[in-house]
């Protein structure tokens, strides 16, 4: 091999290994600075659940719904949600995160819906099942879905397992979500396509749409969340006269899928608000 060619490949190899290893002390960075989010983000929501509200919007969920990796717990998919119901509807909302960190369907099932089950919501999104993946099996998955989708309002709006995309485990998601799919038409439960929104976002959305541990979704990632839940969210406002219709994407008074406007640093570094 000439020599250039060779001093190009060594050249190429030093830098990818560089990359390499920025990329791994960056994650090591980002799970310290999202980990030191979690009691952040608990706080906002336990906040928000003593506020007064005439009506009551309900969300069941991991750290996602919590809103680790975005800018500030409010651009979470459950904020811009939450916004939106309060932009189109003229009833005052109030909102119940039941969500915790770190849950799979059986936590939820334990420390979750005991509390819902003391609540009456006239809105209810569920998104879990992405921490289920590790250690993923499918018939306690199955069992423990089932147990949980029986416990819903029959006017929840569920979520399936968003897009892993090049993870090797993106094969047991596809398995997780026929699985989901499965359970909850047989609950009659409605699921909005969340893994195929997040799936189209392609490389355009892990560069841009994660935080730095490359799991956690920040703001622009949330904002995908927040549109897979939107038609199903104003349709059931609709059904309940809470609502004025769902709004065109350029309409101004639409806040789902828009987060409010930030620098780019911002958008990427978790903090309180």
């Amino acid at each position: 091999m000439p020599w250039f060619l060779v001093a190009i490949v060594v050249a190429l190899g030093g830098g990818i290994a560089g990359w390499v290893r920025w990329l791994v002390r960056r994650r090591g960075v980002w799970f310290i600075r999202l980990n030191d989010a979690i009691p952040v983000n608990a706080h906002y929501w336990r906040e928000r659940m003593a506020r007064h509200g005439e009506y009551l919007y309900v969300a069941i969920g991991d750290s996602a719904a919590q809103g680790i990796g975005a800018s500030r717990p409010g651009r979470s998919y459950v904020g811009m949600i939450a916004r939106h119901v309060r932009t189109v509807s003229p009833a005052k909302w109030r909102v119940a995160n039941l969500s915790v960190s770190g849950a799979t369907v059986s936590l939820a099932l334990k420390n979750q819906l005991p509390k819902l089950r003391k609540l009456e919501p006239d809105l209810c999104t569920v998104a879990i099942g992405a921490n289920d993946i590790a250690a993923f099996d499918p018939e306690r998955f199955e069992r423990d879905l089932r147990a949980l989708y029986s416990a819903l309002p029959s006017h929840t709006i569920v979520a399936d397992v968003p897009c892993f995309y090049f993870n090797p485990r993106e094969r047991i998601v596809r398995q997780a979500n026929e699985i989901l799919r499965r359970v909850a038409g047989e609950f009659g439960l409605e699921v909005v396509p969340l893994h195929e929104l997040t799936r189209r976002q392609g490389a355009r959305g892990i560069v841009t749409q994660f935080a730095g541990d490359l799991f956690h979704p920040n703001d622009r990632g949330y904002a995908v969340w927040a549109r897979a839940f939107e038609p199903a969210v104003d349709a059931r406002l609709r059904s309940t006269g809470l609502g004025a219709g769902a709004l065109d994407a350029d309409d101004p008074r639409s806040t789902v899928g828009d987060p409010l406007p930030v620098s780019a640093p911002e958008a990427d570094a978790p903090r309180g608000s």
